[in-house]
């Protein structure tokens, strides 16, 4: 375990992948009575390590979960019964979801799921605007970001910011429906460009010290995300497959099913301002094609 600022020491998960990066990082915020930000994937050999990182006399007084992917979460329960520490979230994984994300998961019409840690069950939940006391006059804000993860929650120690999956630095994030929405996404982004932090502390990769010119870049990647699928609209309705092979030229084969579904997630934006149809419903399966 390492410390990477004044009060926040962070423990690398051994979980790396094309979509966890160099793996989860796993955060220990203050002295004595510590907050846990994110314990990570369900290894014993991590919870070891965290347990083994503590000071001498600290003890875990809260796990608090960013969402409920199992990179991030599943690791929350054992934490839990091996210290006694309650785990606190937004809610379960269904939490949080946009009427039209709802309807869509309630009409089996948005496949996606992938990696959700579909048991996860805080034993208290957190809203927007919370302030959790962590003592030594320090405390932390809730702050809600939905789009990621319809339950994704960031939190502010000063004007330092956890930020979970929402904002990364070496990727664009994964947007899946119905747990992912690219609406809620952008809207959040909008969100923090207004708070005006000074360091981003992402879940997976390095601090970000440039967290205004980070949102500003994912901003303008998911607008020029979106102008492509309407120019390839333009030859012709297309499905998500034909859309991701327009459009993704230089990824690697087993990247284009999370390619499709950030397309699909470009999709339900666009066809709720009235941009694209689905034919003959909206889903992952539909042709879409140009409004007007």
């Amino acid at each position: 375990m390492a410390p990477i600022a004044p009060g926040i020491r962070r423990l690398l998960a051994p979980n790396p992948s094309p979509m966890t990066h160099w793996g989860t990082n796993t955060f220990v915020v203050g002295q004595g009575d510590v907050t846990v930000i994110d314990p990570g994937p369900a290894d014993p050999a991590h919870l070891r390590a965290l347990l083994d990182g503590l000071d001498r006399g600290e003890r875990v007084a809260r796990i608090l979960v960013t969402h409920a992917h199992l990179d991030h979460s599943a690791l929350a329960r054992p934490l839990a019964e091996a210290t006694g520490a309650p785990v606190l979230a937004f809610g379960p994984p269904e939490a949080g979801r946009s009427p039209v994300m709802a309807a869509l998961a309630a009409r089996g019409l948005a496949g996606g799921g992938e990696g959700v840690d579909r048991g996860f069950a805080p034993d208290a939940r957190l809203a927007d605007g919370d302030r959790l006391d962590l003592g030594d006059g320090l405390s932390l804000e809730v702050v809600w970001t939905p789009g990621h993860f319809a339950g994704h929650l960031s939190f502010a120690l000063g004007d330092t910011l956890f930020t979970g999956d929402h904002v990364l630095g070496w990727a664009s994030t994964l947007i899946s429906p119905p747990d992912g929405d690219l609406t809620a996404f952008l809207a959040s982004c909008d969100r923090l460009a207004r708070r005006g932090d000074r360091l981003y502390l992402p879940a997976h990769g390095a601090a970000l010290t440039d967290p205004a010119g980070r949102i500003r870049w994912l901003v303008a990647h998911r607008r020029a995300r979106e102008a492509q699928v309407m120019e390839a609209l333009a030859a012709g309705p297309a499905t998500i497959p034909a859309l991701v092979e327009a459009i993704y030229t230089d990824i690697a084969v087993e990247m284009r099913p999370a390619a499709g579904r950030n397309v699909f997630a470009q999709l339900i934006d666009l066809d709720s301002r009235g941009r694209v149809r689905a034919q003959p419903v909206l889903g992952p399966e539909a042709r879409f094609e140009r409004v007007g």
